[in-house]
């Protein structure tokens, strides 16, 4: 079984509420990680979680940092909160391209996953900003320059393009819709094993000695909702497999 690093899927929330001639703010923090880190833990695999707001002070950035897991998976957190670490982006002292190094561990055998979000692959008003970063060749898609997220407010299910994959488990042919997803290109050589509304949801790819794969919708809601991430069962072998083949165990 694997060690998984889980970076994202964490945010905070501000809310103003005006009544009469008084207002006053409430902030929350959620963690959307829930149904992943529960599927992957269910099957076995070992996970820690990074929260959004410690990946600028904590997310490893060398090859012995990032050693300690054999996947990393980046979720719903955007470039900027892996590269500006606050001795970068605060005092102006040159530091770890945390980027480039994970770049350099995938390409020397490690296994890395990029899971859709507002601020994943290009992102909400292309904010996530992967797409001129040293990872952006070694994923199995190419990303827009512009704002990537395709909203489908009324649902579609998935292609399944590579039945039988193992990738996929026995999660079958018949998925629940999902909500939206990120638009990206195939590059060449990716295998594609299943696409929605005619691009890529599932793409894995080979770089050097390592591995590397996307699911370009979500892992919780709202893209995906209930129905898909916490009472379909193939949610779980759909995530399990996808650790599994980065992490060359199949």
């Amino acid at each position: 079984m694997a060690k998984v690093l889980i970076a994202g899927e964490s945010w905070m929330t501000t809310s103003t509420h005006v009544k009469g001639v008084d207002e006053f703010s409430v902030h929350s923090y959620v963690e959307g990680v829930g149904p992943l880190k529960n599927a992957l833990e269910a099957a076995g695999h070992e996970v820690t979680h990074m929260p959004a707001h410690l990946v600028p002070t904590e997310f490893p950035g060398s090859a012995e940092a990032l050693g300690r897991y054999d996947v990393v998976v980046l979720s719903d957190i955007g470039a900027n909160s892996i590269q500006l670490a606050p001795g970068v982006f605060e005092r102006f002292t040159p530091g770890e391209d945390r980027l480039q190094a994970l770049a350099d561990w995938t390409r020397a055998g490690g296994g890395l996953v990029m899971i859709g979000g507002y601020l994943s692959f290009s992102g909400f008003q292309a904010r996530a900003a992967f797409r001129n970063t040293a990872i952006a060749e070694v994923l199995p898609v190419g990303m827009l320059a512009e704002d990537d997220r395709w909203e489908l407010p009324s649902g579609l299910t998935a292609k399944v393009e590579m039945p039988g994959h193992s990738v996929l488990g026995s999660a079958g042919e018949q998925w629940p819709a999902l909500l939206g997803y990120n638009r990206t290109t195939l590059r060449p050589g990716a295998e594609l094993v299943a696409s929605i509304n005619g691009d890529p949801l599932i793409a894995l790819s080979e770089h050097g000695s390592g591995r590397s794969a996307v699911f370009t919708s979500d892992c919780s809601p709202h893209w995906a909702p209930v129905a898909f991430c916490e009472e379909w069962p193939g949610y779980q072998q759909i995530f399990d497999g996808i650790i599994r083949w980065v992490s060359g165990e199949q």
